[in-house]
């Protein structure tokens, strides 16, 4: 059998493993992302609810509390608004998770490497999580934009305020022509500091928590150890991103003018300091209870399929 042949013979996981690596974490993540999304846009009305910046024009807040925000939604806009932006949501985590996960693995087998009995140590996993969150976020950034503004849309038209897109490709179109390719990665910046820190608590705690209970417990590598793992993880993504996912929200969902340039911050810095000095500290933790009650049930479901669907494939658990 010549070379070509034997290698057209090998399983498609290990003819094209990175590729079949990001499309088997996409489908875990669009997975956990429908089954969790409801909280992902409580989250985002919480966050701009109460907005000093936007209140200096004498915005009403319309919700108070996470049970209140998702029940004002349901009753006021109708139970299928809870999933509205889900759409571009699992676009986006097509593009982010898949980017993501290939590009740890990549940095932890091939650029920073292991050690001698397959441990990783923290700084490199810090390292490889920091660097994979913000690579897989600034490609998926479009699409993160596109969400954010289509999670607004219900609460625009209880305003009385017009419609700004009638769907998802629409959005991605009215955006480009409004900001031009630029206009795509409004708000970049603080996306990928965000999913930077998201993802030194998500990937690194996942990765280190899972490897050193196999190391020094008796747990083995199966769905126990997994759930445990994808716990810490959760909790730990969501104490350092919830500030920085407070900032991008802000950013990316405030009205511009025809240069695209943002009307309420000028940065993110100065969106954080317009916070902190106008809503006080503990303003950067808005949603912080939606955010971890999603980043938890994600991770779990994001994980447990993940690790599944590479057995099931061949593929190395991860």
């Amino acid at each position: 059998m010549s070379p070509a042949e034997e290698e057209r013979s090998l399983p498609l996981p290990e003819r094209w493993p990175r590729a079949s690596k990001f499309a088997l974490s996409a489908c875990a993540a669009a997975v956990a992302e429908l089954v969790t999304f409801p909280l992902d846009l409580t989250k985002t009305r919480l966050q701009i609810q109460g907005e000093a910046a936007v209140r200096r024009d004498g915005a009403a807040v319309p919700y108070r509390g996470m049970l209140r925000t998702a029940a004002g939604i349901a009753q006021e806009e109708g139970v299928r608004k809870l999933w509205q932006g889900a759409t571009p949501a699992v676009y986006r985590h097509i593009v982010y998770t898949g980017v993501r996960m290939v590009t740890y693995e990549h940095l932890r087998d091939s650029v920073l490497g292991r050690v001698e009995d397959e441990s990783f140590p923290l700084w490199k996993s810090v390292v490889g999580g920091m660097s994979a969150g913000a690579i897989g976020q600034f490609f998926a950034s479009p699409t993160d934009l596109v969400k954010v503004q289509m999670q607004m849309e219900g609460k625009r038209k209880l305003e009385g305020k017009p419609l700004r897109f009638r769907g998802v490709h629409h959005a991605f179109l009215k955006i480009l022509s409004e900001g031009g390719v630029r206009g795509l990665w409004a708000g970049w910046v603080p996306n990928v500091q965000r999913a930077a820190l998201v993802n030194m608590g998500d990937l690194t705690t996942y990765d280190s928590v899972k490897h050193f209970l196999l190391l020094n417990t008796t747990l083995v590598d199966n769905s126990v150890t997994h759930s445990v793992s994808s716990a810490c993880s959760g909790l730990v993504a969501a104490v350092l991103g919830t500030p920085a996912d407070v900032v991008k929200t802000r950013i990316m969902n405030q009205p511009r003018d025809k240069q695209g340039r943002g009307l309420l911050y000028k940065s993110s810095m100065n969106c954080l300091i317009q916070t902190v000095q106008g809503e006080g500290f503990m303003s950067l933790y808005k949603g912080f209870t939606p955010t971890w009650m999603r980043m938890a049930p994600w991770s779990l479901v994001f994980w447990l399929t993940y690790e599944q669907i590479r057995s099931i494939c061949g593929v190395t658990s991860f």
